[in-house]
C-alpha cells in the first residue's frame, strides 16, 4: 500500500490487539530503520507502523501522541499540553521546539485562587494546547497527510484495544476514588458499573472517536472551534469555569528555539521557557562539568553529593527567575559556563547547603501521575522527544460531556500565593504569578543530545519538578559514566528541588554505606521512586539506535 494511504480499520485495529506482557529484553536490538519507545505498547506500535508506511519521526510521534490519548488516558490528552523537541538528520536543518503548553484564560488573575479552591475543578483547567501543538509540528515538519496520522487513534477509540494489567488497575483506581465524576464514570468505567477492569479486555471511547473525527477532518479548528470547542465551553459554564469561545479561537502553539548547551563534546537541546527544564538542565550540567565525576563510582558518596547540591542551586534559580517567556525577562546568565563556574566554586565538598541560605533574597514563610513521555527516531536518524502532560493523573478528571476527553488542572502550576514560599515546597515568587493568556511554568524536559550533528541520545520523563533531575540522571549515566541504554533507564535516580531541603534516592536499599555518608555530611535521605524515561539511544558498536522502556511503570519498544 502507498505510504499516504490513510489506515485501513483491520490495520489500525491490530495495533490494538497486543502483548499483553510488558517488553523485558534486556539486549534489545538495534533498530535498522526506526524506533519508538512509550509507555502504552499500542501507542508505541502506532508510532512504528507510521514510520513503516514512510512517514518521518514527526509524523509517528504525532500518531503516537493522538493515540496516547485513547490508549493512555492518565496523562496522553487532547486536552491537555506539552512540549515537543524536533531534531533533524544530520546535516538537514536546525533543532526546533513546539511549545503547546496550556495558557490561563484571559479573565483569569494573579489571587484568583483562594486556600479553598481544589485542583480538580474546572477553575483549574488551562486552556489546552495539544491539538494546536501536534497540528503545528505536523505542518511544518510532517511528511504524511494528516488524515493518515489521525487515522489510528480514531480506530483505537472507536473499536475499542484491548487494555493490559497496568492500565486495567490504573482505571479501577479511578474510576473507584473520590474525586470521579459522572462523566468521567461513565466514559471510563467497565460498560455494566459493577466490575472492575481486567487484562484483556477491550475499552471502547465512541465520543472520543468523534472529537478525533472532527479534527481529521478540520484539524485544528476542529477543535478550538465548532462543535468540540462549544462542548468545552457549556462544561465551563456548568462549573464556574473560565474558559470562552474566544479563548479556545485564539489559543496558537508556538515554534521556539531550543535552549542548547555543550556537555562534555556533546550538544544538549531541550525546552525553554515557560519549561524550566532546559535552563535548569544544562546549567546543572555546565555545574557538573567543572568536576571530574569519573574520578569516583556512580553512586558513591561524593558524586551523589554534587549532584545534590548542584540541584539546589539550579532549583533556587527556577523559583527566583523562571516563567513564560512571553510575560517575564529570563536572565541570560543562567546558562553560561561563568556563571556554573561560580555555583560549582561555591559548593563545600564535605557537608550539605541548607537550601534556605541559598535564596536570603527570597522571604520564606512557616506553613504546617501524571506526565508521560515518547521518544522517536527515524529512519534517516531524524528524532523527537516529547513529554505531554493533564498535569495530576487524569488531570482535573472532567470529561467533557459528549466529546469524550479529560481537561487538565494546569493552572496550579501557576505560584497560587503571591510573595508565599515556604519550606515544604511552595513557591511564591513573581515571574510564575498567574496572568491573563500566560503560560505556566514547567518542568517538561523533553532532550535530544547530539555529537557532531548526529543524535545519539532521547529521553524525557514525568514526574512532576522532579523530571528534570530524571533527564540529568540519564544524561549522566550515558555522557560520564557510558552506561547502555538499558542500564542508564534502570540504574537508581536522585532528586532535590531546594524546598523541601531533601534528597531523594532511589537507592538507598542497595547503597547503604552512601546513604550514611550523605546523612553524616547533612543531607536528609530518603527512599524515593522517580520518573519513566522512555529512552532512545545510538548503539556504540552497530552505530543503529537502541530504545529501552522503563520498567519502572510499563511500556515498548517498537521497532523494525
Amino acid at each position: 500500500m502507498h505510504p499516504s494511504t490513510p489506515f485501513t480499520r483491520r490495520e489500525a485495529l491490530a495495533l490494538g490487539a497486543v502483548s499483553l506482557s510488558p517488553l523485558l529484553d534486556a539486549k534489545a536490538p538495534p533498530a535498522r530503520h526506526g524506533v519508538v519507545v512509550a509507555v502504552s505498547p499500542p501507542g508505541a506500535e502506532v508510532g512504528c507502523a507510521v514510520l513503516k508506511r514512510g512517514g518521518n519521526a514527526v509524523d509517528a510521534a504525532v500518531a503516537t501522541a493522538l493515540a496516547l490519548a485513547v490508549t493512555y488516558p492518565s496523562a496522553g490528552n487532547l486536552g491537555g499540553g506539552g512540549f515537543m523537541v524536533i531534531h533533524p538528520a544530520a546535516g538537514k536543518g536546525s533543532p526546533a521546539v513546539i511549545d503547546y503548553r496550556e495558557k490561563a484564560p484571559a479573565s483569569a488573575s494573579r489571587t484568583m485562587f483562594t486556600k479553598k479552591d481544589t485542583i480538580y475543578s474546572v477553575k483549574a483547567v488551562g486552556v489546552p494546547g495539544t491539538v494546536s501543538g501536534l497540528a503545528l509540528a505536523h505542518g511544518k515538519f510532517g511528511k504524511l497527510p494528516w488524515k493518515a496520522v489521525v487515522e489510528p487513534a480514531i480506530a483505537l477509540a472507536e473499536e475499542g484495544f484491548l487494555i493490559d494489567l497496568q492500565l486495567a488497575s490504573s482505571l479501577n483506581w479511578v474510576t473507584n476514588g473520590r474525586q470521579v465524576t459522572p462523566e468521567m464514570r461513565r466514559v471510563l468505567a467497565k460498560a455494566n458499573g459493577k466490575e472492575d477492569w481486567e487484562a484483556a479486555d477491550r475499552l471502547v471511547q465512541k465520543d472520543l472517536a468523534s472529537t478525533l473525527r472532527r479534527i481529521r477532518d478540520r484539524g485544528a479548528e476542529g477543535f478550538y472551534k465548532g462543535e468540540t470547542a462549544e462542548l468545552i465551553v457549556k462544561e465551563m459554564r456548568a462549573g464556574g469555569g473560565l474558559i470562552t469561545l474566544k479563548d479556545l479561537e485564539s489559543y496558537q502553539a508556538k515554534q521556539r528555539t531550543p535552549i542548547h548547551g555543550t556537555y562534555r563534546g556533546h550538544d544538549v537541546y531541550a525546552p525553554p521557557p515557560p519549561s524550566s527544564g532546559g535552563i535548569c538542565l544544562v546549567q546543572m550540567l555546565n555545574v557538573l562539568e567543572t568536576f571530574d565525576l569519573r574520578k569516583d563510582p556512580r553512586f558513591s558518596a561524593r558524586t551523589l553529593h554534587l549532584m545534590a547540591e548542584t540541584m539546589k542551586r539550579a532549583y533556587c534559580d527556577r523559583a527566583r527567575h523562571l516563567g513564560d517567556q512571553d510575560f517575564v525577562k529570563i536572565p541570560a546568565h543562567l546558562t553560561s559556563k561563568d556563571y556554573a563556574k561560580k555555583l560549582a566554586a561555591g559548593i563545600p565538598m564535605s557537608k550539605a547547603t541548607r537550601s534556605e541560605d541559598l535564596a536570603k533574597d527570597i522571604p520564606l514563610r512557616t506553613e504546617g501521575d501524571s506526565t508521560t513521555h515518547f521518544s522517536v527516531v527515524d529512519d534517516d536518524g531524524m528524532a523527537v522527544s516529547t513529554t505531554t502532560t493533564l498535569e495530576r493523573s487524569y488531570g482535573s478528571r472532567i470529561v467533557v460531556r459528549g466529546a469524550g476527553f479529560l481537561l487538565n488542572n494546569e493552572m496550579m502550576d501557576f505560584n497560587w500565593f503571591p510573595g508565599q514560599t515556604t519550606r515544604d515546597g511552595v513557591i511564591g515568587t513573581e515571574a510564575n504569578l498567574v496572568a491573563p493568556g500566560k503560560r505556566m511554568l514547567s518542568s517538561m524536559t523533553p532532550t535530544v543530545v547530539s555529537r557532531d550533528g548526529r543524535v545519539v541520545l532521547v529521553t524525557g520523563s514525568p514526574g512532576s519538578r522532579a523530571i528534570i533531575n530524571t533527564v540529568l540522571n540519564v544524561v549522566v549515566n550515558v555522557i560520564d559514566y557510558r552506561m547502555d541504554m538499558r542500564q542508564a533507564v534502570d540504574a537508581p535516580r536522585m532528586h532535590h528541588q531546594w524546598f523541601p531541603d531533601t534528597l531523594h534516592f532511589e537507592g538507598v536499599a542497595e547503597h547503604e554505606a552512601t546513604e550514611s555518608a550523605l546523612r553524616a555530611m547533612g543531607h536528609r535521605v530518603v527512599g524515593t521512586g522517580q520518573g519513566d524515561a522512555h529512552t532512545i539511544g545510538l548503539h556504540p558498536r552497530s552505530g543503529r539506535y537502541v530504545g529501552a522502556e522503563d520498567r519502572r511503570i510499563n511500556g515498548k519498544v517498537a521497532a523494525f
